[in-house]
């Protein structure tokens, strides 16, 4: 009985704390929710803006396409943007990333320059 409680005990407790962890995922959102979006100042070039939790949405105005890759360095996410076929016209382009517990740091390089955040909303 003892052994049966012991598995039982230890299978709630594994699935409650893979409820907690988050993975590392970054992706492109068109439908930025209107509470994030009430938030974005299209003065700014970039902007984080978190969810509360281990999520972020980073806005990033550009005047041209963008490209995206994303690297991991120890305790810091590097996030790059690469613009091109520049244009007349600033675009907002919403992106959202989740970080895992082993990274703290969020770095983010445009055109092969780091770029501080001009500003960061916490919710």
């Amino acid at each position: 009985m003892k052994k049966k409680m012991f598995v039982f005990v230890f299978l709630v407790v594994l699935m409650l704390s893979a409820c907690n962890s988050s993975k590392l995922s970054f992706s492109e959102i068109e439908n930025v929710p209107n509470h994030v979006q009430d938030k974005v100042d299209p003065n700014l070039k970039l902007q984080s803006i978190t969810d509360g939790g281990n999520g972020y949405y980073i806005i990033f105005h550009s005047n041209g396409d963008v490209e995206t890759d994303l690297e991991t360095k120890g305790d810091t996410v590097t996030i790059k943007f690469n613009v091109n076929n520049l244009q007349d016209d600033v675009k907002q382009n919403t992106f959202y990333l989740t970080t895992d517990q082993e990274h703290d740091f969020i770095d983010i390089l445009v055109n092969g320059v780091s770029t501080p955040f001009d500003n960061i909303t916490v919710q």
